[in-house]
Formats: structure tokens, sequence, C-alpha cells
């Protein structure tokens, strides 16, 4: 079972991967709009040697399309244990508008180098929309995930938003006060048993006038 410093531990997990695959793209806005870089004299020749040199080295680093794979396959990794606020209202096809759009103007943003316009504005314009398309990618991915952990996951409690099961077995001692209850589960009226195991400890009974 799941207790509060695992879940800790997951969400923390899952930050620094999404830390990561931020990181990533940072670096990766570096390498390839280098030229605008320099034009705004933003470069720091050690930082821009030692960028190089493991881009080089790492292959998910190289080139315009792999590092913006690792990076858009990293946030879908840090958003698959994303549960946050249960929505009954979400719907599925919005989601997935959302996620194609995000994807398409991750990836397409390279065709921007192609143009001729000055490296300037070629490095804005592809910074912009890529980083429009990944917000886009991680809102989508967040609802998605919070979607799926609605609709799949196994919640006895409160799956159709009646009321939850109760007790409906008999235990009996020797002084035990068995009650029979009825309750509505899914549309069915269906017999319980209020079990007052132990009457001399502890017992509080509350309700309101006419409970």
């Amino acid at each position: 079972m799941q207790n509060g410093e695992n879940i800790q531990v997951l969400h923390k997990n899952l930050e620094f991967i999404r830390f990561f695959s931020i990181l990533i793209l940072l670096i990766h806005y570096y390498c390839a709009a280098y030229p605008a870089f320099v034009v705004w004299r933003l470069t720091v020749p050690f930082i821009s040697t030692f960028l190089f040199r493991i881009s080089t080295h790492l292959f998910f680093l190289s080139g315009l399309t792999l590092p913006k794979v690792t990076s858009i396959v990293l946030l879908g990794i840090s958003l698959s244990g994303e549960q946050g606020k249960k929505d009954s209202n979400l719907e599925i096809r919005p989601i997935v508008s959302t996620l194609i759009a995000g994807l398409t103007l991750y990836f397409a943003s390279v065709f921007l180098f192609e143009l001729k316009i000055s490296e300037k504005l070629s490095g804005i314009i592809y910074m912009a929309i890529t980083t429009i398309g990944y917000l886009c990618v991680m809102f989508a991915g967040a609802r998605l995930s919070r979607l799926l952990h609605t609709k799949m996951g196994k919640d006895p409690f409160n799956s159709v938003q009646e009321t939850f099961p109760q007790e409906e077995r008999l235990l009996q001692n020797e002084y035990s006060v068995n009650l029979p209850a009825q309750y509505k589960l899914k549309g069915q009226v269906r017999k319980s048993w209020i079990n007052v195991i132990n009457p001399f400890r502890a017992l509080l009974v509350l309700g309101t006038p006419g409970s």
C-alpha cells in the first residue's frame, strides 16, 4: 500500500525528471539558436565549449530532433504519475486536440531554420513556438493522466458518486449490538448490519433531530 512517504518520494522523482526535461530543452535552445545568442551577446565561451562538447558525445543532445524527442519523452514520464484533483467533467476530445496541436508546434518549429529570415528572428520564433508546443503538451498530458486515473482507477468508495460499500456481514459476540439496515449502492438497495462489537468502550451516537 502507498503511504505518505512513498508518495512524496514519487513526486520528487517525477519533479526531477520534469526538471531534467526542461534542462535538456534549454540546452537545445542554446545550441540550436546559438547564432541568435551571439547577436544578443548572451554567450559565454566556457559554457559554449562545454555544451557543444557534450552534445557531440551524448547522442540525445545532438542534432535538432533527438534533444526534443528526449525532452518530450521525459515530460511524458513525469506526467504519468500526475493525478491532481478529480474532475468528472474531463473529456477526451479537447485533451487529444490540445495534445496533437502541441506536438505539431513542438516538432514542426524546426522548419523555421529553413526560412530566409535573420538568425535573431528565427531564434526568437523557434524558441517561442517550441515553448508553446511544450506547454500545450504539458497541459494536455496532465489532464490526460488525470482522466486515466479517474476513469480507470479503482475507487470503490465513490465510483458512482452516490454512496460507499457498507458492512454486510453480521458480526456477533456475547455483548454485541447488531442493528439491521439498508443502503443504496449503484442503484440497488442492499442489506447491511451496524455491528457494535463492544458497546462498553467509547460509544458515541450522533445525529440531527429526526435522524
